[in-house]
């Protein structure tokens, strides 16, 4: 089933009204773009109306489009290209969505299945997944966002290293190193991941915690020293500040540098990449697409950080058992990407993934 698409998130255009010739010559001329990238003229037009309409009649239209700021003109010849607005109202409104084939289905889940293998994994399995059939740079944004954790344990690896593992209710499973006493016995961190475990019913690392600690100063917990510190350890993986930041997965860039046709171009998309990997952006992304249903779409100068680059981002939200939005997943590629075809798949993707949190 193709997803219902929202209405794009609106940034003050206005979407003109077309009648039904305009509409026509307008949609082909965003399929020929989204085929060839290419300026595209009235006599190409009429040849895909079978002429019946005269170039000059396609002409007249294309003008009044081009007023419209539907399209433009990128040198003096006499092809059109959509704009970033001609493109947010193809999408919005004279989009036929397509739908995916069942060998494409069947390789996101298989892609997505959870079997034996960390909702991280799961992840990056399925970010390759959709570059891959996209033949678009795709990513996974997944804040660390809090939840209750259900269990957590202590291994050690060597003297004064141990890897705290987190699972929470939502399913995730988060692997920390943390330093602790190099003469610690493995009995002590045995004792420190049932302490917290029994502590952390229902509750976040960061709510527990100033209890756990007021309880270890008034020396109310059973713990010895060494096992103390182990606790407090395992308090500051969660609550320390950068371990909350998020993470950030991107897969099959060098598909998105291959629509490139400038040095300039080269360094816009490099300048994405290296945008989309701070805190701020991938952060405000997410909130961007967690306060909407669906599939999202940032086309251009829509969004700023993908306008400097001339690209285009179709993205949906997973959510948790909870249906708690923890994270987005979707593609990154030119603005002439293939929205009929990428935008069921972004969705169904995403649908998946929310199933394989939710088990």
């Amino acid at each position: 089933m193709s997803p219902s698409l929202p209405p794009l998130a609106s940034d003050a255009h206005s979407v003109v009204a077309l009648n039904e010739r305009s509409r026509e010559i307008f949609k082909h001329i965003v399929d020929a773009f989204v085929e060839t990238g290419e300026p595209v003229g009235s006599r190409t037009i009429a040849r895909k109306l079978n002429g019946s309409l005269s170039p000059a009649t396609i002409r007249n239209v294309m003008s009044d489009l081009e007023l419209s700021g539907l399209l433009y003109a990128p040198h003096t010849s006499a092809g059109r290209l959509p704009t970033d607005v001609g493109l947010r109202m193809f999408v919005s409104g004279l989009l036929q969505m397509g739908g995916l084939d069942t060998d494409e289905r069947q390789a996101i889940e298989a892609h997505c299945q959870a079997a034996g293998r960390s909702v991280e994994e799961v992840l990056t399995q399925a970010t390759s997944m959709l570059s891959g059939l996209s033949q678009c740079a795709s990513l996974v944004l997944a804040p660390k966002m809090e939840s209750p954790l259900k269990h957590i344990e202590f291994v050690s690896l060597k003297p004064g290293r141990a890897l705290v593992v987190m699972v929470s209710e939502s399913g995730v499973v988060e692997n920390r190193l943390v330093e602790v006493p190099p003469d610690l016995p493995v009995s002590a961190l045995i004792e420190a991941g049932n302490y917290l475990s029994a502590r952390l019913a229902g509750k976040t690392l960061v709510e527990a915690r100033g209890d756990i600690l007021n309880e270890i100063e008034n020396r109310r917990a059973q713990l010895d020293e060494l096992t103390a510190k182990v606790v407090q350890a395992g308090l500051a993986t969660r609550t320390g500040g950068s371990a909350n930041d998020g993470s950030l997965i991107i897969k099959g860039q060098a598909h998105l540098l291959n629509n490139i046709t400038a040095l300039e171009d080269l360094s816009r998309i490099r300048s994405l990449f290296s945008a989309l990997e701070t805190r701020e952006h991938m952060l405000r992304l997410v909130d961007l697409v967690g306060h909407a249903d669906g599939v999202q779409i940032f086309i251009g100068a829509q969004n700023e950080l993908f306008g400097m680059a001339g690209c285009s981002m179709v993205v949906a939200p997973f959510v948790n058992a909870r249906e708690q939005i923890v994270g987005a997943i979707g593609i990154v590629g030119p603005t002439r990407i293939n929205y009929a075809r990428i935008i069921p798949m972004v969705d169904y993707t995403a649908k998946l993934v929310s199933r394989t949190l939710g088990q």
